[in-house]
């Protein structure tokens, strides 16, 4: 934050008479500007007077506002611009500027600008220290801001980027049309995904540098690094986030929930299933509101790495906070239906436990989903009746 400087430190001492009631004279002209104080930014608050005589006589009071600007109208003539802060003693002055010339139907720009050198000469060497100071620290704000806006300017692309990554699937099917083949669409989009998660980890990895006290970088370059399989990278920057956020005066659950979820993912996707369980067990204790969503995403990354008896009990821990998950019922269906057997007499498919259940529950939840189709088809196979008046459990 840049700090301000106060005006009123003795900086100049100009005697003033009384100012005498002010008179446009019917005719007038239009003056306006801004007040600059000693370290080049606008000073808000007091006013601006015009005098005829070196600022003996204040004869048009135009009040500065919080921006700094002033604006007003007087008689035409020659006047000194007498700039007064908020705090100035009476008979006093700040800064004067002379000259200035105000004509009928015109619109006299005139700023009082104290960081002029004329101005700064003027003040005394304690001062003068002081400002050096003052202008010094915010110079260092300025650059500040600078760099955290240019990490802002990062975080929205890699934001974009990690949306479009997610979507590569469907973006490469739209680009290769509905002839293309499923290995072609794969392959397209496992290229989308490398080109996104590399800029990812490029704009982290530098702007990790500039600013590693960061956790949300860390937690970006890890999750880009988990996108490129590079596992232990990943493991080492979540691990870099979780530490900056939990030592953090206020850390945030939310932080440290990603950071957990993303060591859980790192160890599922190479079938730590230990280790990825105790990763997202910990995300969802450390951020509850979002318990179910860490859990969730736990059962999907374990159907998508097809392990059957990790999915479904990472799915029956994520029911049990939201049992309304529809997407759930069916990984867990998947999961248990690798234990079904084949009854030789009748050739249908017999479900094992649960399985016929979870399936049910799949479509009471979403029964035009997108896997309704497969799940009725399995249900047919199996000879079991479709329960449309099955009714999903309430949250």
């Amino acid at each position: 934050m840049k700090r301000s400087f106060s005006l009123w430190l003795g900086l100049l001492a100009f005697a003033l008479l009384p100012a005498l009631a002010q008179n446009s004279g019917g005719v007038t002209g239009k003056i306006h500007g801004r007040v600059i104080n000693p370290t080049g930014e606008p000073q808000g608050g007091g006013t601006v007077n015009l005098s005829t005589d070196g600022g003996g006589t204040l004869k048009f009071t135009f009040p500065v506002g919080a921006d700094g600007n002033y604006a007003g109208e007087a008689s035409p003539g020659t006047y000194s611009a007498v700039y007064r802060a908020a705090d100035t003693p009476v008979g006093k002055m700040v800064d004067m500027y002379r000259g200035i010339k105000i004509v009928v139907g015109q619109d006299v720009a005139q700023d009082i600008d104290m960081s002029r050198q004329e101005f700064i000469d003027k003040m005394p060497a304690e001062q003068k220290k002081a400002l050096e100071e003052i202008k010094k620290q915010n110079a260092e704000a300025i650059k500040a801001n600078q760099v955290i806006n240019n990490l802002n300017a990062d975080l929205k692309v890699v934001n974009q980027d990690i949306r479009d990554a997610e979507g590569a699937r469907a973006q490469a099917a739209q680009d290769l049309g509905a002839s293309a083949t499923r290995d072609a669409v794969e392959a397209k989009a496992t290229e989308i995904r490398n080109a996104k998660y590399t800029e990812i980890e490029t704009m982290m990895t530098k702007d990790s540098a500039v600013m590693p006290d960061q956790s949300i970088l860390w937690t970006n370059l890890a999750r880009a690094e988990l996108g490129l399989k590079k596992y232990d990278d990943s493991e080492t920057n979540y691990r870099k986030a979780l530490a900056l956020e939990t030592n953090s005066k206020k850390p945030k659950p939310e932080v440290i929930g990603v950071a957990d979820a993303g060591l859980g993912e790192v160890y599922a996707r190479q079938g730590k299933v230990t280790e990825a369980n105790a990763g997202f067990d910990a995300a969802a204790k450390a951020d509850p509101t979002r318990a179910a969503f860490h859990l969730r995403n736990e059962a999907v990354i374990f159907f998508q790495e097809k392990n059957a008896d990790a999915q479904v009990a990472a799915a029956n821990e994520a029911l049990a906070i939201d049992p309304n998950q529809a997407i759930l019922y069916y990984i867990k269906g998947q999961g248990l239906i690798q234990q079904a057997t084949v009854d030789p007499k009748t050739n249908r498919i017999v479900l094992p436990p649960d399985c016929t259940e979870a399936y049910q529950r799949y479509l009471a939840l979403a029964p035009t989903g997108p896997y309704a189709a497969e799940v009725k088809g399995i249900l047919d196979q199996a000879g079991e009746k479709i329960n449309s008046n099955y009714k999903a459990p309430k949250k």
